[in-house]
């Protein structure tokens, strides 16, 4: 148990999760496994989270449940983020200095932050940890990999455009 009484998904249990792909039945059943009420609120936030790659932040996921749950409140919304981060089941990153953005991949990745667009984007992590699993006595968990740079979108866009005034 962590936090305030959630059981925290064993690290090879996360595995079993196949999040991009899953039916309503099966969040369900694997918020009831971390102790969670699968409620229609925090199945709409799941299931929006499981089906896109943009790394959202908490209001664009606020205005994408609305289309569907209206009067869903940002409380709601904040709180269900919190509830599924402290279970285990969705990174919460840091990537982005200027608002937190949440992820359902639960795979071996890194993030790529553009410093043009500010699109975050996965890219694969190497092979094997970057440090051991166990280090100096503590048991390592989780390794968050941030990666800084220009993305290839903005990378053609300026090539294109340095061409154009050439």
């Amino acid at each position: 148990m962590a936090g305030r009484g959630l059981p925290i998904l064993d690290l090879d249990s996360v595995s079993k999760y196949s999040l991009s792909n899953m039916r309503r039945d099966e969040q369900a059943a694997m918020l009831r496994d971390v102790g969670l009420v699968p409620t229609i609120q925090r199945l709409a936030v799941l299931d929006l989270l499981c089906r896109t790659h943009s790394h959202p932040t908490a209001d664009q996921l606020l205005s994408a449940v609305r289309k569907k749950h209206p009067s869903i409140s940002r409380a709601t919304v904040y709180n269900t983020l919190d509830a599924l981060t402290r279970a285990g089941v969705i990174l919460k990153l840091t990537v982005d200095p200027s608002a937190t953005r949440y992820d359902a991949n639960l795979g071996p990745h890194a993030h790529f932050r553009c410093r043009i667009c500010g699109k975050v984007y996965d890219i694969p992590a190497r092979k094997g940890w970057p440090i051991d699993a166990e280090c100096d006595g503590h048991r390592v968990e989780t390794v968050r990999t941030y990666a800084y740079g220009v993305c290839a979108a903005c990378r053609t866009d300026t090539n294109a455009k340095e061409n154009r005034h050439a």
